[in-house]
């Protein structure tokens, strides 16, 4: 079996990590269905994933509307898999389904339960700022207006 890969995108940063899969990783993974969360120890990810969708080897997409790990023609009006020229315009085109099989090459997903690590964490920094005492400057320490030097003037302009 060909090598399977595990695209995860980290919603608090923006970015996304590309991971190899093993065949005993892709095991774990096998029976999914889009939007199934699973363990990201098994790849080695902390936090939770959440199964986005996916891609077999020749580049068809799966769908989430499509049940089972079968690969089909569906009419599509739009969403993934479909891009419409015109409005309105229906088209039958090929698509994989939802579940997760051998066939099915790179998955992708987000993670879930990091994100939520990251919050409590921003909230925890924000008590301790407002703990803190802040002190207001002495009326003595401000900073008086410089007066203007005597002498110099703004030329006039000449009509």
């Amino acid at each position: 079996m060909a090598k399977s890969k595990l695209i995860v995108a980290d919603p608090g940063t923006g970015k996304s990590t590309m991971y190899e899969l093993s065949d005993d990783q892709f095991r774990a993974f096998r029976g999914l269905k889009i939007g199934s969360e699973i363990e990201g120890s098994t790849v080695g990810v902390e936090g939770k994933i959440k199964i986005t969708g996916g891609s077999d080897s020749a580049g068809f997409p799966m769908r989430h509307d499509v049940h089972g790990g079968v690969k089909k023609y569906a009419l599509l009006t739009r969403g993934i898999g479909f891009r419409s020229k015109e409005e309105g315009e229906k088209r039958r085109k090929m698509v994989r389904g939802n579940t997760i099989t051998e066939d099915i090459y790179q998955i992708n997903s987000i993670l879930v339960g990091t994100q939520k690590k990251k919050e409590t964490a921003k909230k925890e920094e924000t008590k301790k700022a407002e703990e803190t005492p802040k002190v207001a400057p002495k009326a003595e320490e401000k900073k008086e207006a410089v007066p203007a030097k005597p002498g110099k003037e703004a030329p006039e302009k000449k009509s």
